[in-house]
């Protein structure tokens, strides 16, 4: 191998050694007929309980920090996991509009001045915020690009961690994009073709590694560990290589197969890395068909939620499925579903 090759080699292993992070990995497939197929897995290392929520458009929303707080009715009903019932980590809207939020510790957010000008969103809000919102990810880029507000951050509730994540949007035409706060600005990236995402580094470094990798062929060498550059690699290459199809069974059974094949066994530890953490649960979104298929590492089965057969008019229930106590569903669960008053965002204290 030529010396600069190596060179970078080393400096991606260095990348991928000293920026221990969630472990989180999302990856968009596309495939014939409009089949578009978001995958997710959520990891962490401690437990992170979710439940299944759908919310009826019309519901009036604030930011919860202050009286600076944005303020918004939701124009589309949503099916979203949340995370602790104090956030919407992950979801999709009845236009299939996906979002995912990943774990960056790279992460630095504006300070909010609660008596500025700048109005603002809890950031237990801000995968919600385009879920209620947006339609297609385009409107999306073009209405943040103007920057009408900042998002807030906080500790997660009992920890002295402080919550840095960056979000990604896909839509049912196959486009996507990524935004984050590095060095408390925000940085957006928006093309089709940025179809896989993880943890560290941030994005526009993820995409050199794989500009990288693409010249080796996976059938030779894949890089096998759990860091979120080589995790990054293999959804990669996998969501490629798998069978372009129609069907729709054939097509979610092989982004399954990605997203687990992506995933961090349950158990994993590392004293050298302490944020390398198990998958918990791992969502499919189905964007051309509007199902969320789900399943978590304690229940034996995968089940799919179909969103068209909820109300979700000004007039519809708000919707829990609840996955505590590994709760199991199977197949088709839209009868599960019981109505319950809607979880409280965790907003600034």
């Amino acid at each position: 191998m030529k010396k600069f090759p190596l060179i970078l080699f080393s400096l991606i292993l260095s990348i991928g050694l000293w920026n221990p992070s969630e472990a989180c990995t999302r990856v968009v497939y596309k495939g014939p007929q409009n089949t578009v197929i978001t995958a997710r897995s959520m990891d962490w290392r401690d437990e992170i309980p979710a439940n299944l929520w759908v919310l009826p458009k019309g519901i009036d929303r604030n930011g919860l920090v202050g009286p600076k707080s944005v303020k918004w009715t939701a124009k589309y009903g949503s099916l979203i996991s949340s995370s602790w019932d104090i956030a919407s980590a992950d979801g999709m809207n009845e236009k299939g509009l996906v979002a995912n939020l990943l774990w960056l510790g790279e992460s630095q957010y504006p300070k909010f001045d609660g008596k500025g000008s700048k109005k603002g969103i809890a950031i237990s809000l801000w995968a919600q915020y385009y879920l209620d919102n947006f339609a297609i990810v385009k409107e999306a880029v073009e209405f943040s690009r103007k920057e009408p507000f900042v998002i807030v951050s906080d500790y997660i509730p009992g920890t002295e961690r402080f919550t840095t994540v960056h979000l990604s949007i896909s839509d049912a035409s196959g486009d996507n994009a990524v935004f984050e706060y590095i060095d408390g600005k925000l940085v957006i990236h928006h093309d089709p073709s940025y179809t896989v995402m993880t943890n560290s580094p941030v994005f526009e470094e993820q995409l050199a590694l794989n500009n990288y990798w693409k010249g080796i062929p996976g059938t030779v060498m894949l890089p096998g560990t759990n860091r979120a550059a080589d995790r990054f690699v293999r959804a990669s290459y996998y969501i490629n290589a798998i069978p372009q199809t129609a069907d729709t069974r054939t097509a979610v059974a092989s982004v399954f197969s990605v997203i687990r094949n992506c995933s961090v066994p349950y158990g994993i530890t590392s004293a050298t890395e302490p944020n390398i953490s198990s998958t918990r649960w791992r969502s499919v979104s189905d964007q051309k068909n509007l199902v969320y298929y789900f399943e978590t590492v304690f229940t034996p089965n995968t089940f799919w939620v179909d969103l068209k057969d909820f109300d979700l008019s000004p007039k519809g229930k708000v919707m829990k499925l609840d996955l505590s106590n590994n709760r199991t569903y199977n197949g088709k669960s839209n009868a599960e579903f019981k109505e319950s008053a809607p979880f409280t965002f965790l907003g600034l204290k």
